[in-house]
């Protein structure tokens, strides 16, 4: 994969000056890693008269294929056809435009503090891409560039092979492009219009990707006629984020044309005179409530007991301070929607270092979940038969025995305040009990005395002076560290576990048919 650019001077103006708008020395040869390859710099001339600078990339094509090329985050189609052999190492595409960001990020601001005025001005530039994709031939390269200033766009047609003419032309060009501007404005539209071109991504097209889409086409592409097209393919079609951006973009046309600031156009909403608050729902309280009890636990490793849909996972993630997470829940189905709404398939390699999802029953004892800082059973208990609901408590106080461990269950007594909710019903139609606030503290306390831990109690929601909070909240904080309590808790499990088993196969014997116990 390569580009050349180069440009003229003389004794007044040297070429050579193109290495400070660089930032990179013509005297010597230099080397930038990147997530998928290397990209060397070079100089194969360097006079006062001309001066060319190469970007030569290395495409690593195992970091490509690790890093989900063709796995759901935009890649390109022909990589589907052989993960290892494709055109990505020597066919200019997003790749390109990346090391380009890497390699040449003061250059694209524009800035030089050594010759700021030369920065600023526009220069005698050529720039040539001998391997280019093009999703629309020649003819659309020339709709693209053309509007942008340069005084000639060359797309000459790569032939599939130049032995067989009968064969015809490939999707790639040849481009060369000649005229007088900004090397900043050229840079960006390289940027732009590379994967554009190539109509691919090799990452996963997140909502960031408006701002670097706004910021490189500052200054041409709110006013260019193929704007639709170029902000849909950068924007790998993905309809909400092109919309934004065209809306956006908008704004700056209508700014531009009438001489004035974004901020001055887009002016409808004063947010200093919007004086209306919308309630929070209760499960947003609830997850807030629960974060800040783990940040105040200093808890970096995180199980999420009961995980759901993802919901607490995916706040977590938000968070640094988390570096892991860990999802659990019995039902398959469940675990499966967390993945999506987390979006496991698309996430960044060190995000998705950080976040787990387990599948397996809260009231069995797990090995996997032992030596974690935290654990949160968030609106999980009251989905327990009360008889099973020891097996739960020895299975994470016990047995898994994190530091901290956070409970939220529903306040029965606030269930009065839901005025859609009949008198005598519990909330979800799966909830075996709920809890007033003394049954739920009385519980609490006992489970804290008997595995070693404190507790404390905090009210999730509007405290209702005569009801209390819809969700009651109670934190463990592990105390007992001896031997002592160790044999207790092993005994007690045991136990427990026996008579589970007693009381499942006494189960079994009452549900038999009387012929079949004949």
């Amino acid at each position: 994969m390569f580009l050349t650019i180069s440009t003229t001077g003389n004794a007044e103006k040297p070429a050579t000056d193109l290495g400070f708008l660089l930032h990179k020395h013509p005297g010597r040869a230099q080397a930038f890693s990147t997530s998928h390859g290397t990209a060397h710099v070079l100089y194969p001339e360097a006079s006062a008269e001309r001066c060319t600078a190469a970007l030569l990339f290395e495409v690593d094509p195992v970091a490509l294929v690790r890093r989900g090329k063709g796995k759901g985050r935009g890649g390109a189609p022909d990589a589907a056809l052989a993960q290892y052999v494709n055109d990505r190492p020597y066919a200019a595409s997003s790749l390109l435009a990346v090391a380009l960001a890497r390699v040449f990020k003061s250059a694209l601001q524009g800035s030089c503090a050594a010759m700021p005025e030369r920065a600023a001005a526009a220069m005698p530039l050529r720039i040539e891409v001998p391997v280019l994709p093009a999703r629309g031939g020649a003819e659309l390269v020339g709709r693209l560039f053309g509007p942008l200033g340069w005084a000639s766009v060359v797309a000459e047609p790569v032939a599939l092979d130049p032995e067989f003419p009968a064969w015809g032309d490939s999707r790639y060009v040849r481009l060369v492009l000649e005229g007088e501007l900004r090397l900043a404005d050229a840079l960006n539209q390289l940027y732009v219009l590379l994967p554009v071109l190539d109509d691919a991504k090799h990452y996963w097209v997140a909502p960031d990707e408006v701002d670097k889409l706004l910021r490189a086409g500052d200054g041409w592409l709110a006013d260019h006629p193929e704007q639709k097209l170029i902000t849909s393919r950068y924007l790998s079609r993905r309809w909400g984020l092109t919309r934004e951006a065209t809306e956006r973009l908008e704004l700056v046309r209508l700014a531009e044309a009438d001489g004035l600031d974004v901020e001055d156009v887009d002016n409808a909403v004063d947010e200093t005179t919007d004086t209306e608050e919308r309630p929070v729902p209760l499960a947003e309280q609830r997850r807030e409530a629960i974060l800040a009890a783990l940040r105040a636990a200093d808890a970096a490793r995180v199980l999420d007991l009961g995980c759901g849909q993802g919901q607490l996972v995916q706040a977590l993630l938000k968070d640094v301070r988390f570096t892991e997470i860990v999802g659990v829940d019995v039902s398959a189905r469940a675990l499966s929607v967390a993945a999506r709404r987390l979006r496991l398939d698309r996430m960044g390699e060190r995000q998705a270092a950080r976040v787990s999802l387990l599948q397996g029953s809260l009231t069995y004892t797990d090995k996997r979940l032992t030596g974690y800082d935290a654990a949160v059973l968030s609106e999980v208990i009251e989905h327990l038969d009360l008889p099973r609901l020891p097996a739960l408590e020895y299975a994470v106080f016990g047995s898994a025995r994190p530091r901290t461990v956070v409970v939220t269950t529903p306040n029965v007594e606030y269930n009065v305040r839901w005025e859609s909710l009949p008198a005598g019903r519990v909330r979800h139609h799966d909830h075996r009990f709920e809890w007033n606030r003394e049954e739920f503290r009385a519980w609490a306390a006992d489970l804290a005395g008997r595995y070693g831990y404190g507790v404390a109690f905090s009210p999730v929601g509007p405290d209702d002076p005569e009801v209390g909070p819809p969700t009651q909240m109670a934190v463990f904080t592990r105390t007992d560290e001896t031997g002592a309590y160790k044999a207790r808790a092993d005994k007690a499990g045991a136990d427990r576990t026996a008579a589970d088993r007693s009381r499942t196969d006494k189960a079994r014997t009452d549900e038999t048919p009387k012929e079949d116990a004949a």
